[in-house]
């Protein structure tokens, strides 16, 4: 049996105590960066005020002037500049990355009256000259010395006993005797050495300072992190009209995508079948027509149509594999790949790791499957590959949620790239159009692995077929 596992089964709160001291002495890895961040904090936050006041104010006694305008725009420019700056070291103190408002919305070719005046009718240089000239000034100047009175107390308390020897008159101030026990018990004659009772009362005194500093160091960042995530960083709306303008893109792929895979049916049923359709009608005539006059004529054009109509089936067959399968649709997505690598001319080892309880949405199977038989037939007609491999499986990333994962790998000669207008950038718009991501991983003499990594929602179990 293991220490760890043993120890935990014999001390029920082993367990418990472990990750406690793990994040405290994780908490002291992080002063280091903290002090750094806190210990600039003032000096910053004074030079943003003097620099900003001076260009806003100036700015508003000249506003009557025209340069008055430019003196604001360079205020309200140099406040961005200094909250940018506020992002960065925090994130140098360690903490998580704030989105940082949209700049520039309307592009680069606004125009310059356009782009000077834009400042004005952002609220976000607004908040940032707030956060420059009033509150990063006055809760700096908190901090800041609350920083400075921790580290004072926690390093002067715990080395008091190696220097209080040599300031003179020192001794004077007795906080143990003086201010601790007089309050506490009034009217005491404890017989204390005076340096000695000193010395112990400071030397705990710096411990409690040192021990709880990486709790003070985390707060105030912490405090610092709330007010730049409030102020400085972008507003819930732009993020919601970024994942609208994502989703619209990915949207416009998947129409894209679909409407070439239309385009190319189009093209190749006109090109194939059809013609072929045409030229069996012509035979048919003609047939009816030879018939009678020379019997053994006909039967000649009979075989040849007979080929012309088997030609014309193993044309629709080809083409049918655009569209989804009865087997999908009947017996699932797992049974639908294997029939699928089952039918490939050149060897396909398939490896599926699809639970019966998937619950995959009919339009995620459908894709998958698409994804996998374009794949299969570009390997087959472009790798000159003598094995193929097709792996799928379902992966569940918690935050991230749920995931299709499907890879073929060939060992055929490389080289493929997503080339726009060719079969992979197809593939990669049809797969974006789902909100994943198509890999391709194809270095000149082969192997070839390309991946399709696709999101889906597990259906409830009211829903399933």
């Amino acid at each position: 049996m293991p220490a760890d596992r043993a120890a935990s089964e014999v001390d029920p709160t082993a367990t418990d105590a472990a990750p406690r001291r793990r994040s405290y002495w994780r908490l002291w890895a992080g002063v280091p960066r903290e002090l750094g961040f806190l210990i600039l904090t003032m000096p910053i936050a004074i030079l943003g005020l003097v620099v900003v006041s001076t260009l806003f104010f100036t700015g508003i006694g000249t506003i009557a002037l025209v340069f008055g305008i430019f003196l604001i725009v360079a205020a309200l420019g140099t406040a961005r500049g200094f909250g940018v700056l506020e992002l960065v070291r925090l994130r140098g103190a360690g903490r998580p990355p704030i989105a940082p408002p949209v700049w520039n919305r309307n592009g680069r070719g606004s125009g310059f009256w356009r782009s000077l005046f834009e400042p004005f009718i952002d609220g976000h240089y607004w908040l940032y000259l707030l956060h420059t000239l009033i509150i990063n000034p006055i809760v700096s100047i908190v901090t800041w010395s609350l920083t400075i009175t921790w580290i004072s107390a926690a390093l002067g308390g715990t080395t008091s006993w190696m220097w209080r020897g040599f300031i003179p008159e020192y001794d004077r101030d007795l906080w143990l005797h003086e201010v601790v026990l007089d309050y506490l018990f009034p009217n005491n004659d404890f017989a204390i050495e005076p340096w000695l009772g000193e010395t112990v009362f400071e030397f705990i005194v710096g411990l409690i300072f040192l021990g709880t500093l990486p709790f003070v160091f985390r707060g105030l960042t912490v405090l610092h992190d709330l007010i730049a995530r409030g102020v400085l960083g972008a507003w819930r709306s732009e993020a919601l009209e970024v994942e609208v303008t994502r989703l619209a893109a990915s949207r416009g792929a998947a129409v894209q995508a679909e409407d070439a895979s239309l385009r190319r049916l189009e093209r190749d049923i006109h090109d194939g079948p059809q013609q072929r359709l045409v030229r069996l009608q012509m035979d048919l005539a003609s047939i009816e027509r030879a018939i009678d006059r020379d019997p053994d004529a006909a039967r000649g054009m009979l075989g040849e149509a007979r080929e012309q109509a088997r030609e014309t089936l193993d044309e629709l067959r080809a083409l049918s594999r655009g569209f989804a399968p009865p087997i999908l649709q009947d017996r699932g997505l797992a049974v639908a790949l294997e029939s699928l690598a089952a039918r490939s001319i050149v060897p396909v080892t398939v490896e599926l790791d699809l639970p019966t309880d998937a619950a995959l949405p009919a339009s995620i199977e459908r894709n998958v499957y698409f994804v996998a038989a374009e794949l299969l037939t570009n390997a087959v007609k472009h790798a000159e590959a003598s094995g193929i491999r097709l792996r799928v499986g379902l992966r569940d990333t918690g935050a991230s949620g749920r995931w299709i994962d499907l890879w073929v790998t060939d060992n055929g000669r490389g080289g493929a790239s997503a080339v726009p207008g060719h079969g992979l950038a197809g593939l990669d718009e049809r797969v974006r159009g789902l909100d994943g991501v198509l890999v391709v991983d194809s270095p000149v003499g082969g192997p070839t692995s390309i991946g399709a990594h696709v999101p889906y929602v597990a259906l409830a179990a009211s829903d399933r077929p």
